[in-house]
């Protein structure tokens, strides 16, 4: 009874539903051995020694001890825990299976040592891994790009806890062609991301929305704010980028990983001084920290903040560590957003930030799609789409053909010299 079409889109079902919830289930066991760590370490520890987290020396000692870790995991471990993910985007080819223990106990350290950074690149390598390693051994005639699709797709919903951010990624990658509708193409990762959100939502509900007040209604001249708002934050971004390549170059130049990432974490305890502690750590829970406090915030102290949180973003990331941009940069948008807000308060908080991280997430992925999913999901006021919408228009114009936050690989001679692939 049913057409050749729906056929071929229910083949890969039960492998969506799978692949989708295992990657959930990997996210879930993550994220929860790297919270228990963090307890230890920053709560645990510190109360039976009687020892002041707040005080400089621990927060240097424990971000240096935190990239010695990790560089010691780089440098012994099978794989050096994958590739420099300075080079990687957020979704890249799979990493060799050996490589997945050490990529795994490397982004745990991070993430409960308190790195500027978030778990999605990490675990969306290790999700994609496993599947294609599953998939070629039981599936060998399917495809890996396949494997790498639905793995991804189940990983990015079980992070959004909502299948919306993998549809509008993939909608813009999987063209559907005359001979096959792009529908047709989302069913399964649409499925995988599905099975992964809802997965997730059993164990945690990911909410990224800040307590702001809400947008009251449309104006005109909120388009032109909310275009000034992401320009700055575009131009601050953009100034990243520009240090990004540098940084990397000058921590690179160290050959051994363990000083190299001991660097690292000892310089992103500095910055965590100037910041405060609140530039510690992913920025997933400590946006909502920073907007709950914003009124007791001095102009200066989110300026601090913003910027801190910035250079450790680029540090973080160029340096070595395990790690995905989107969290911090998401942090960087509110911090950036509340600011800008503070000061010039006619404009209301809700343009500002949701702007502001529109404009961040635009310069760190270059994806227009994710870019207004996130900002919606920190600002969740439908009231403000329509604005979002026509700010995102000359941002991109400004972005067009800037170079993007990654490290570009030098091709080898055999990659040079090989034929093109028909």
């Amino acid at each position: 009874m049913l057409h050749p079409r729906a056929k071929n889109m229910l083949t890969f079902a039960v492998p969506a539903l799978i692949i989708g919830c295992g990657s959930s289930i990997i996210l879930v066991a993550v994220m929860r051995f790297a919270s228990a760590l963090q307890q230890l370490l920053w709560i645990n520890i510190p109360d039976a020694l009687n020892i002041s987290t707040q005080s400089a020396g621990w927060v240097l000692f424990m971000l240096t001890l935190t990239g010695i870790a990790v560089g010691a995991l780089i440098r012994y471990m099978p794989g050096h825990a994958g590739p420099d993910p300075a080079s990687d985007s957020l979704i890249s080819m799979p990493v060799s299976p050996v490589a997945i223990p050490g990529l795994m106990l490397a982004l745990v350290i991070g993430l409960a040592g308190g790195v500027s950074l978030g778990p999605e690149n990490p675990i969306i390598a290790i999700n994609i891994a496993v599947a294609v390693a599953a998939g070629s051994l039981l599936f060998p005639r399917v495809a890996s790009t396949d494997w790498i699709i639905l793995s991804a797709a189940g990983t990015l919903g079980a992070l959004f806890g909502t299948p919306v951010a993998a549809a509008l990624i993939f909608s813009q990658t999987l063209n559907g062609g005359k001979d096959v509708p792009l529908w047709d193409r989302l069913f399964a990762p649409l499925l995988a991301a599905s099975a992964g959100a809802l997965t997730s939502n059993l164990f945690f509900e990911p909410d990224f929305s800040l307590s702001l007040t809400p947008y009251a209604e449309t104006n005109f001249l909120d388009i032109i704010s909310g275009s000034i708002v992401a320009l700055i934050a575009i131009a601050l971004g953009m100034l990243a980028v520009w240090c990004f390549p540098h940084v990397h170059r000058l921590f690179h130049a160290i050959p051994n990983p363990v000083v190299m990432l001991g660097a690292g974490g000892f310089c992103l305890g500095l910055l965590a001084l100037i910041g405060g502690q609140i530039t510690l750590f992913r920025g997933f829970d400590e946006m909502k920290l920073l907007a709950m406090s914003s009124d007791s915030l001095s102009l200066g102290q989110l300026l601090a903040i913003t910027l801190s949180k910035l250079a450790a973003l680029v540090i973080a990331a160029a340096c070595g560590f395990r790690g995905g941009r989107i969290f911090p940069a998401v942090f960087v948008g509110v911090s950036l957003g509340i600011m800008l807000h503070n000061h010039v308060d006619s404009v209301p908080a809700a343009v500002t930030v949701s702007c502001a991280v529109m404009g961040l997430v635009l310069v760190v992925t270059r994806d227009g799609w994710l870019s207004l999913f996130m900002a919606v999901a920190v600002v969740p006021d439908l009231k403000l789409l329509p604005v979002l919408c026509i700010v995102m228009l000359p941002a991109w114009l400004v972005l067009a053909g800037k170079p993007l936050m990654l490290i570009i690989r030098p091709e080898s001679p055999s990659q040079k010299n090989a034929p093109p692939e028909d």
